[in-house]
């Protein structure tokens, strides 16, 4: 009797970005070299986090959960566990560098094993938490920049291992808000490890880019050369400072300063400015006797523009501290959704000085809705996972509360919290 054929095994992915503005979901069937089939996203407003960290974990717990469960339900499947996305600050990046010695034999994999083991166990990030250990070029007896050390002969072999490091309560308050929806923690992927594999092309990294995400909390500078990520500051502001600028200069309400600029708003003047009109609706919109607030874009524009040269300056101290002062057409790559903004990319060309190009997720099949710059750490994250890339980091940055990481009975569990959220 012939054997009946085992059933193919899925293997899904599922990625987490967590947000100041917005929580997102995405689910993707992973093939060969890295491919995704993307099976369904989700998305709500993010509730309980601020400036990327965890303000209020029942109310970010509840978002997650809503977000998981509608890309569920498009999927028409659910996942156990999550990449999720950290993009607060106290981030570090550094080298650190590892050698073993050979004595002029082939190198065999036992070596590099064994070197790897070594890296892993001298990383020693301080008071810090380890996200990602990745090791970068090898260098044979002097001989740097090796991609594959296996089979040559050499005297030494070393390696660098660009090592991303975070505060660790921060990291383990998003972890544990995670856990608290009834999803796993794959793995807490910084930011920009995931937004430079979405937007940023090979060559790109190769040579120097610099990496700018106009975030709605905080914004992230990252550099990177020799096709890692070679550094990276964290700028405490973002662009709910300027929908916050807008609020108060025209008395209205948030929500309404955020439709007025990514409606009307502008990073650059027009000799049309003086004579458009924008209309806003008030704090106390609906009231008897209060009428719409009414303003010429010009002045909507130069309260933009104000808060706009601020956060430049920072932007450009950042570069300026990460050694971002190479030739003059290095590259500025901005996104996020602050890069969403008309002419932001021309403003911040003459800003710093640089060539600068909007970057969005750069991920076949990603849904028209979820394809702009804003959800460029999104397609990041599921390409990270789904990628063969080595990462010490991941097994460093596991919670020690491992038991907690993934509940008994999980799928079981969340589908019973939906019923009692649904009463």
């Amino acid at each position: 009797m012939a054997r009946s054929p085992q059933p193919i095994q899925r293997k899904l992915v599922g990625a987490l970005d967590v947000g100041s503005s917005k929580i997102c979901a995405l689910i993707a069937e992973a093939g060969p070299e890295g491919t995704l089939n993307i099976l369904g996203t989700g998305q709500r407003l993010s509730r309980g986090v601020k400036r990327g960290y965890i303000a209020d974990m029942a109310a970010c717990e509840t978002a997650i959960r809503e977000a998981v469960e509608q890309a569920e339900r498009i999927a028409a499947t659910r996942i156990e566990n999550v990449f999720v996305s950290y993009s607060a600050g106290g981030m570090t990046s550094d080298v650190a560098d590892v050698a073993v010695e050979i004595g002029g034999r082939s190198i065999v994999q036992r070596d590099i094993d064994q070197l790897l083991e070594g890296g892993r166990a001298g990383i020693n990030p301080g008071e810090r938490m380890v996200l990602h250990a990745v090791p970068a070029f090898y260098t044979l007896d002097g001989l740097n920049g090796v991609k594959k050390p296996l089979g040559l002969q050499a005297q030494t072999l070393a390696v660098d291992i660009h090592v991303v490091a975070a505060t660790p309560a921060p990291v383990e308050n998003l972890r544990r808000c995670v856990e608290a929806a009834y999803l796993g923690v794959e793995a807490i992927v910084a930011s920009p490890v995931a937004t430079g594999r979405a937007c940023l092309s090979e060559e790109e990294r190769e040579l120097g880019v610099a990496l700018v995400e106009l975030g709605h909390g905080v914004i992230n500078v990252s550099v990177f050369a020799a096709g890692q990520l070679a550094g990276l500051k964290t700028v405490p502001h973002g662009m709910s400072d300027i929908i916050d600028d807008i609020a108060s200069t025209f008395g209205t309400r948030r929500t309404e300063a955020e439709r007025i600029l990514a409606k009307y708003g502008s990073a650059n003047t027009s000799p049309r400015d003086n004579h458009d009109m924008v209309e806003l609706a008030p704090i106390a919109g609906g009231a008897d006797g209060v009428e719409s607030i009414r303003t010429t874009r010009a002045e909507l524009v130069a309260v933009i523009r104000r808060r706009l040269e601020g956060l430049t300056t920072e932007i450009a101290e950042a570069l300026k501290q990460l050694g971002f002062s190479g030739p003059v057409g290095r590259q500025v790559v901005v996104t996020g959704g602050g890069a969403e903004m008309k002419g932001i990319a021309d403003y911040l060309q003459g800003a710093l000085g640089r060539t600068v190009r909007v970057g969005g997720p750069s991920l076949p099949g990603m849904p028209s809705a979820h394809s702009s710059p804003r959800f460029t750490t999104l397609a990041g994250l599921a390409l990270y996972a789904a990628s063969d890339e080595l990462d010490l980091g991941r097994g460093l940055a596991k919670s020690a509360s491992k038991a907690a990481a993934k509940p008994s009975g999980g799928l079981l569990s969340r589908m019973i919290a939906a019923l009692r959220g649904e009463y």
